[in-house]
């Protein structure tokens, strides 16, 4: 199978992601944002929790930070 051939399988599923604010490279961080979650429901101030998980995923700060407030965001069936 082509990778033509999974988009245009799968594209009304990708456009209904998109709508929302979904983006391919989103997927990579999923494991990220799970340590996040844990750590933070663990008691973890937010400061302490993004170093460590930079150098864990050699991420930069700034872009932990960021994924956070992406994924955090809040996907309304309106946007469909």
């Amino acid at each position: 199978m082509t990778l033509f051939e999974i988009l245009n399988f799968n594209r009304e599923l990708l456009k209904r992601l998109i709508s929302l604010g979904f983006r391919p490279d989103d997927c990579q961080y999923l494991e990220l944002y799970r340590d996040y979650v844990q750590m933070r429901r663990g008691g973890d101030k937010v400061t302490y929790i993004v170093s460590v998980l930079s150098e864990r995923y050699s991420v930069s700060e700034r872009k932990i930070y960021s994924i956070i407030k992406h994924l955090e965001t809040d996907c309304t069936s309106g946007a469909v």
